[in-house]
């Protein structure tokens, strides 16, 4: 980031009050750009200057996260921790992780920099309102479910999760390959089936949680949506929550 000779370099203390989110994206592209545009869109400003600044590392070669889950694939971490170096050396003051499965790395990835890294799942219990009645409805890749990320971390909430059967989720790991591949018409329709399904087990409300799902289902109206949980969009209004609080303690401070 360039700092401007005037505004910048002359007033240090200005810089201090400035928060800065790291994104560790590219898992995958598509639900990165998302992920931005909630940010932007959740983001109290009247121009250009109020909103968060961001610097994004889309790491597009960070290797498949279900695929590792399962043991299918080699693991991922490597390449998350370098992306998370880089955002460490452009100086952000949190990271968000637009990729629920990649959260099965987040305690490791926290460990490894003293910068906050926030949960998704976290985010997401801030953002659900009805009672656990039927359990929560959660749609995620199969490494998602395998490796427990919302039924552990929700847990100590007291709130139990449905996942879809086996067959249903086999289509839910179609629909998340065909959001990726750009074929979104298709993965709509087996998406909203699978929502409804769940919705049929008694289920009041359901997560989308893979940052694919938003995308196939952005158009989705009607009663499915009243229903829809958008886990990208809890974890963009966690950030701006996040980065705007800690601007405000900054700027407390340093008038103290």
């Amino acid at each position: 980031m360039a700092l401007d000779p005037v505004s910048d370099a002359a007033h240090p203390a200005r810089q201090q009050e400035v928060a800065m989110l790291g994104v560790l994206g590219g898992m995958g592209p598509m639900a990165t750009v998302d992920f931005m545009g909630k940010v932007v869109r959740n983001t109290p400003a009247a121009r250009d200057q109020d909103h968060l600044q961001m610097v994004v590392c889309s790491a597009a070669n960070i290797p498949d996260r279900t695929a590792a889950i399962l043991g299918e694939g080699p693991d991922p971490l490597p390449a998350m921790v370098d992306a998370l170096r880089r955002l460490e050396a452009a100086g952000v003051t949190c990271v968000a992780i637009p990729c629920n499965t990649a959260h099965h790395w987040h305690a490791a990835l926290q460990a490894m920099t003293p910068v906050r890294v926030l949960h998704i799942v976290d985010a997401v219990a801030e953002m659900l309102t009805e009672s656990d009645g039927g359990g929560l409805g959660v749609l995620a890749t199969s490494g998602t479910v395998e490796a427990g990320i919302y039924q552990e971390r929700l847990a100590h909430r007291g709130i139990t999760c449905r996942m879809p059967d086996a067959a249903g989720q086999a289509e839910v790991m179609r629909a998340i390959r065909l959001v990726k591949a750009g074929q979104l018409a298709e993965a709509t329709e087996i998406l909203r089936a699978q929502a409804m399904a769940l919705v049929s087990t008694g289920c009041r409300q359901v997560v989308m949680a893979c940052t694919e799902i938003p995308v196939a289902l952005a158009a989705e109206e009607g009663a499915l949506r009243t229903v829809l949980v958008d886990a990208t969009e809890a974890l963009a209004r966690a950030c701006v929550r996040t980065c705007m609080a800690s601007a405000h303690d900054s700027a407390t401070s340093l008038a103290a």
